[in-house]
């Protein structure tokens, strides 16, 4: 199939694109980033859009920068950009890097952005469980002005977000990290590059060798990726063992709402909550130093 007729307009800043959507959002006009999401779905009859409104000739929008303790990612930041484990700060950057390898396929990744993927708001999207885990913070523009939300507010079901439509997303916030992190990230698809069943990230500020904070996201699982509170709680203050991450994977086992669709059952999901919390935690624990050697 083919996408159905609309206008294609290349805005030369962004407070021209912001008043191009106020104008065309109640008749359908859509901004488009990188479209690796919203291209096939309009080829496919599934999105219309009367106006596309393209970002890519905006200046400012693809180099993410360190400003205080956040680190600032533009909406037209390509996935590729985390190939590079120096993109970010490091122990960020090393998650960023890690989580980016399994986002679709190497070309996808060379032109998609993280904004579209946090627009799109797919609730397997590798991004958007990294912006709920780390309770990141989403910059929105409109013609009104800016406006942010926090992660815990941005999705509000399947491929459904609290962005109004006539508002472009330019940035998300992430918190540095501490030197003293741990991270681990797993996720099951059936094939490399499909989209995930699930899949679970995991940050964790050690004392020593015990837990000293916790956050433990999930994504695929759900109708949107968000942290698991009751998991993270069976964690703190607990030595990264066995024994704790069976507590937590048991946790999140029960605290969950799982999706069901044609293919896969919500028992099925929750089965699975509980193998990927578990290798995204030994995950972490790989990552510990080795102990000291005494002489």
């Amino acid at each position: 199939m083919k996408p159905a007729p609309f206008t294609y307009y290349r805005p030369t800043s962004l407070g021209d694109a912001a008043q191009r959507l106020r104008d065309g959002a109640d008749e359908g006009a859509l901004v488009i980033a990188g479209g690796q999401s919203l291209v096939p779905m309009m080829a496919l009859r599934v999105a219309y859009a009367t106006e596309l409104i393209d970002l890519n000739a905006l200046d400012g929008l693809g180099t993410p920068r360190v400003e205080g303790d956040s680190f600032v990612i533009p909406t037209l930041t390509r996935h590729a950009t985390f190939h590079d484990t120096d993109a970010a700060p490091a122990p960020l950057g090393a998650l960023l890097h890690g989580v980016a390898e399994h986002i679709a396929h190497y070309p996808i990744r060379q032109r998609g952005t993280f904004g579209g993927s946090l627009s799109h708001a797919d609730p397997s999207s590798e991004w958007c469980l990294v912006t709920a885990t780390l309770d990141g913070t989403i910059h929105l523009l409109s013609a009104d002005g800016p406006r942010t939300v926090e992660a815990a507010d941005w999705s509000d079901g399947p491929m459904s977000t609290t962005r109004e439509p006539d508002e472009i997303l330019t940035e998300v916030r992430l918190p540095l990290l501490p030197g003293n992190t741990l991270w681990g990230f797993y996720e099951f698809n059936r094939r490399a590059g499909d989209f995930a069943l699930g899949m679970a990230l995991c940050v964790l500020e050690m004392d020593g060798d015990s837990v000293a904070a916790a956050r433990i996201g999930l994504g695929g699982i759900e109708d949107h990726p968000r942290r698991i509170p009751e998991a993270e709680d069976a964690l703190v203050g607990q030595p990264l063992d066995a024994a704790s991450i069976g507590a937590a994977a048991s946790a999140a086992m029960l605290a969950v709402d799982p999706m069901e669709d044609a293919t896969t059952s919500a028992e099925y999901r929750r089965d699975l909550t509980g193998t990927v919390i578990t290798r995204a935690l030994e995950a972490a624990r790989n990552r510990a130093p080795a102990p000291a050697e005494t002489a």
